[in-house]
């Protein structure tokens, strides 16, 4: 496996490793509300790779890319806005391997806390990120095509 810094030749791989793993994570959600957010939210405008803390970083396995993270350090603070793997490569350690080099790449952002966004039903996402030392310290929601979904954030202090 091999895991480097997105280009913008990766949108097109980064958008359907996101809609596959919508598809397949989130019953909650009807297909075509899932098709329409991956449309609206995974763009090279949603993840500007040359933004100021902005971390975007792709695995690949034999030339394809299996699972992607983006993340923005800002102040004392670095967000992961996305990690996902696609289904077909869940639990072969790849989204362990993108958090190792996230926390790598964030390290000269000198930042003292990592948070994540998921949605409160997520329990892969609560298990992965819990495994990984993380606690949930609070909640929200987010709105996605017209509907509000309980979200939960993980913080992971460096402190």
């Amino acid at each position: 496996m091999d895991i480097r810094s997105a280009t913008a030749a990766d949108f097109e791989a980064i958008t359907e490793v996101a809609r596959e793993t919508w598809h397949a994570t989130y019953d909650e959600l009807e297909p075509d509300v899932i098709d329409r957010t991956v449309d609206d939210w995974y763009t090279d405008d949603s993840m500007p790779l040359e933004a100021p803390g902005t971390i975007v970083l792709v695995a690949e396995e034999n030339g394809d890319l299996v699972g992607f993270t983006h993340a923005v350090a800002q102040g004392d603070t670095a967000d992961i806005l996305r990690l996902y793997v696609h289904p077909d490569h869940q639990g072969e350690g790849i989204g362990s391997a993108l958090h190792e080099h996230l926390l790598e790449a964030i390290d000269s952002y000198d930042v003292d806390r990592l948070r994540s966004f998921d949605f409160a039903f997520n329990d892969a996402s609560r298990a992965f990120y819990e495994g990984l030392g993380f606690e949930q310290t609070d909640e929200g929601e987010v709105e996605i095509d017209g509907e509000y979904y309980p979200e939960a954030v993980y913080t992971f202090d460096f402190a």
